[in-house]
């Protein structure tokens, strides 16, 4: 027999969906806990699947054009390296969310933004060509009453956002171009700084947030009625970008520096300045910036005899050098796997912003297909765990849904209101 302590009881009630509970105190066998949590698990289970889940940053469109991934058949971490499929989707309750045209930091010069240019519009065609692909499984989203008759559906959506505005070169006229194709995220740095601003992990900080061309990105962003976001910008930019843009900005996947203190996370201070402009901080399942993961002796010497054939970075490459790098870094991590981090690890990240800021301004993203995953959580299809574990530690169901996407999907329909307001302005009417 065990003895339900009041926190115990707590730890099993979920708000409206809990069954008859012993009184705090009282001597249950077992068995009788077993099924109370069982009953527990199943309803969290049904909640989730009746609500709208998405993630603000999916990867997964730098497979689509390689021959061995096939969206509706089943994929697995372990044996291919890959994080979302349809069948994983429909396991973890995973209703889309926002596929990633993502080109890689290369030189600013003319030549590379040339060549930038037509790499994020490749990848743009790739996503457009998915969705006509798998019609009938998934669709092109443009707005929030968009993604929500998807669902109704029945079909998965698809959002497009951009990681790194390289591709724009040094017209943010083009960011239209994007646009009308379905683009409606837009992040302007990734790892290195570029042309519009200062990236959190380049140490040789240029603008000290954006760069008057990275000014000019976020206006055009907001006429055009696109979501900003500040993953990967430094904490000058994303104050920046904070300040400058007409609506809320989002972090697609980001984490807390009091957990662990990496430039791509940000601390309490930054996180409360956020929430008071409505913003949105979407938290990382990616482990490398959960806590500090230590590789073993064997990767470590398998890394550095790759550094010294291969370049410790691919920066630079191009073409069949590019593609001759992530063939041999593949295979050194199948030969020599990176250490990981956890999935308790990512919710304790969680629990801390929630505490900071509240569940109005908090969503998830994995980082799924872009070296996301995590022990315990190591694709799409294991999604319930958080809304088991948020509704466990008292988190109501509206609350739930709101980190699931509400907040998100509140950015989303922000964005396009101003962008409507604005057309309908009498100075534009006129």
């Amino acid at each position: 027999m065990i003895r339900l302590g009041q926190a115990g009881l707590v730890a099993l009630f979920v708000a409206g969906c809990a069954p008859q509970l012993p009184e705090a105190g009282s001597i249950v066998s077992e068995q009788q806990a077993a099924d109370a949590a069982a009953h527990i698990h199943d309803d969290a289970d049904a909640f989730h699947e009746s609500i709208a889940v998405f993630d603000s940053h999916l990867d997964t469109p730098a497979l689509f054009h390689t021959d061995d991934y096939l969206f509706t058949e089943r994929g697995s971490w372990e044996e291919d390296g890959t994080h979302v499929d349809l069948p994983r989707m429909n396991e973890g309750g995973l209703d889309g969310g926002f596929w990633v045209i993502f080109t890689r930091q290369g030189p600013l010069d003319e030549a590379s933004y040339a060549a930038a240019r037509t790499h994020g519009l490749m990848r743009q065609t790739a996503i457009r060509e998915f969705a006509a692909k798998y019609h009938e499984e998934v669709a092109l989203a443009f707005s929030a009453d968009d993604a929500e008759r998807i669902i109704g559906e029945g079909k998965k959506v698809v959002f497009q956002s951009m990681e790194n505005s390289y591709p724009l070169g040094l017209d943010v006229s083009l960011l239209e171009h994007f646009y009308i194709g379905g683009l409606r995220m837009i992040a302007p740095v990734h790892f290195a700084n570029n042309q519009f601003a200062d990236s959190a992990t380049d140490i040789n900080q240029i603008y000290d947030g954006l760069s008057p061309l990275g000014e000019d990105l976020v206006r055009e962003a907001n006429r055009l009625g696109l979501v900003l976001d500040g993953s990967h910008a430094s904490d000058a930019t994303v104050r920046d970008m904070i300040a400058l843009s007409t609506t809320p900005i989002i972090l697609s996947h980001t984490g807390a520096t009091a957990i662990y203190d990496h430039p791509r996370n940000i601390d309490d201070a930054l996180l409360r300045e956020l929430a008071e402009a409505g913003g949105v901080i979407q938290m990382n399942i990616f482990g490398g910036y959960l806590e500090q993961l230590i590789p073993s002796p064997e990767r470590q010497a398998a890394l550095n005899v790759f550094n010294a054939e291969y370049g410790a970075s691919p920066a630079g490459l191009e073409d069949e050098a590019l593609a001759t790098w992530f063939a041999a870094r593949q295979e050194l991590d199948r030969d020599f796997p990176r250490p990981r981090s956890t999935y308790e690890k990512f919710m304790e990240h969680t629990f801390h912003v929630l505490d900071v800021i509240g569940p109005d301004h908090v969503g998830i993203s994995g980082d799924w297909d872009g070296g996301g995953g995590v022990d315990g959580m190591s694709d799409v299809s294991m999604l319930q765990k958080i809304t088991r574990d948020l509704l466990a530690a008292g988190y109501t169901q509206e609350e739930v849904e709101k980190i699931w996407g509400g907040n998100m999907m509140r950015l989303v329909r922000a964005a396009d209101e101003a962008r409507t307001s604005r057309l309908m302005s009498p100075d534009i009417l006129n």
